[in-house]
């Protein structure tokens, strides 16, 4: 039966389902991007996180401060060395984010039917009555009937600490409130959302910019994460940042998280590195009904562009509980279905004592969506997508996937120094690993694999079904047949290729690319 983006041959797929399920060495090509913190953060810990499919490591700096997030890197480049497994490192920038701090920590208990006063006034304490905000614009940008959202934690539909508000009235810089759902906010500090509402704060703040100057610049990070992403002017913005700051390599991946950057999207999309669908602020600011048509939207429009989509929220539950609900784990699977590049696990991994189950969880429920990916169908959407005449080096990317399903390859090998061929071969959504030989430019940019490695190696780790082979600056300038035999034996030590497998290769030979097809067994 085919249908959409499914593919599934019954009954086979049927009887499959009660039979046990296959471990492999990579449980997913879909890749887990995992938030640090508490409950993740010691060595042991992070080791388990990098074996059950950990490929990005995502350090949120609206919580915690630079020298927190150290020891955990630190922890992090301590596991990569004792595993021998890559992860690259991205760095979530605060962005415009409104909070309420509560001083005294102590629980407040609101009602539903009273009014509630919201004021920038922060020398005032945080009671069932006022709410002190640090930021001074929120009565010019709301009106009366605007819907406000707050609590300890970003808003999941489980969580007991949040309250939905009203604006009543607004009188000078305070806002009057009326509390829709009675609620017990506890903890310190508070998040605040408006609904559809602009703010006028910068998306790069000042505290950003001073984070990746630091800690971004001494850690020379893979990936920023730019939280609140409205325009494209914000990620030029970031970029010119980056290169003044000699982290030019650094990619940007734009965190879309509210209704201005759904407005302008598709030119966010021209310019960033990548997506993060933060559903999240995006369940507050659209109906519940118009959240699977944002993300099916989204994700077709990343596809076409060959650029990392990675999805937020998926199992809230796995904060408390060692499984998810059914909901979530369809969830996962239909964001598999819908083209997602990524999974980013938030909450589960930074203060849930479950962060490697959640890993492994999500990572078997990808695997198992990927079986009944509909790849002909996304196949052929994507090449027909891209304009006449298309790209020699995409021409022969596209057809390298084609070729490896034709012959049911075990993997598809490429070479490159920037990374770009591993990109275009992931935009065909290939359904076998690709082994991505990444050389270093030049002896500077390389170091010793199990410290610092490859930044663009690194990067790889964000692209669906890519993983970087590990190399050193004494493979620079290797021959072809030098480089396929490292990679092929990377191959069979990660237990993804055998001896009998068939492997396609894709490589430029001088101006041209060209695709061959390798019997594993005939390669000395």
């Amino acid at each position: 039966m085919q249908s959409g983006h499914m593919l599934i041959e019954e009954p086979v797929r049927l009887a499959s389902v009660l039979a046990p399920t296959k471990e492999k060495f990579f449980p997913s090509l879909t890749k887990i991007v995992a938030t640090l913190g508490p409950k993740s953060r010691s060595v042991e810990t992070l080791e388990k996180c990098l074996k059950a499919g950990m490929s990005v490591a995502r350090f949120d700096f609206s919580s915690f401060d630079s020298a927190y997030h150290q020891e955990t890197l630190d922890n992090l480049k301590k596991a990569i060395e004792n595993v021998q497994e890559l992860c690259a490192v991205m760095l979530d920038t605060v962005g415009p984010e409104l909070q309420v701090k509560n001083a005294t920590g102590e629980p407040i208990v609101l009602e539903a039917g009273n009014n509630v006063t919201i004021t920038p006034d922060c020398s005032k304490a945080a009671s069932s009555e006022i709410f002190p905000l640090n930021f001074n614009g929120l009565a010019k940008a709301v009106k009366a009937g605007d819907t406000i959202f707050m609590g300890q934690y970003l808003f999941t539909g489980s969580e007991t600490t949040s309250v939905w508000l009203e604006v009543k009235e607004t009188s000078g810089e305070d806002v009057v409130c009326e509390i829709k759902n009675a609620a017990t906010l506890a903890g310190p500090i508070f998040t605040l959302h408006a609904a559809q509402v602009r703010i006028d704060l910068p998306t790069l703040s000042e505290t950003d910019k001073q984070i990746i100057s630091t800690w971004g610049v001494h850690n020379k990070v893979d990936i920023i994460s730019l939280s609140f992403t409205r325009h494209a002017e914000d990620v030029r913005e970031l970029r010119a940042f980056l290169k003044s700051h000699n982290l030019g390599d650094t990619q940007i991946f734009a965190k879309v998280e509210d209704f201005e950057g759904l407005e302008h999207f598709d030119e966010i999309l021209q310019e960033a590195d990548g997506i993060i669908l933060s559903r999240g602020d995006l369940g507050i600011d659209l109906p519940p009904q118009d959240v699977f048509l944002f993300q099916k939207s989204a994700m077709r429009r990343c596809n076409i562009a060959g650029k990392p989509a990675i999805i937020t929220r998926v199992v809230d539950s796995m904060v408390n509980n060692l499984r998810p609900t059914r909901a979530e784990a369809t969830d996962v699977a239909n964001a598999v279905l819908d083209g997602t590049d990524g999974i980013l696990l938030g909450a589960e991994t930074l203060r849930g004592p479950y962060a490697v189950d959640a890993i492994k969880t999500v990572s078997r429920i990808c695997g198992e969506a990927e079986t009944v990916y509909n790849q002909p169908q996304e196949f052929k959407r994507i090449v027909r997508s891209v304009p006449d005449p298309m790209e020699n080096l995409e021409s022969v990317a596209s057809t390298a996937v084609r070729a490896a399903i034709k012959v049911k390859a075990a993997a598809i090998i490429t070479y490159s120094t920037s990374g770009r061929s591993a990109r275009l071969i992931a935009k065909y959504r290939p359904t076998m690993p690709v082994l991505a030989v990444v050389f270093p430019r030049d002896e500077s940019e390389s170091s010793t694999w199990t410290t610092n490695g490859i930044a663009k190696a690194r990067q790889c780790l964000s692209l669906r079904a890519v993983y970087p082979v590990p190399t050193n600056p004494n493979d620079v300038g290797a021959t072809s047949e030098a480089s396929l035999k490292l990679a092929l034996d990377y191959g069979k030590k990660i237990e993804i290729l055998k001896d009998h497998d068939r492997v396609v290769v894709f490589q430029k030979i001088g101006d041209s690319s060209v695709v061959e097809i390798v019997n594993i067994g005939d390669v000395v």
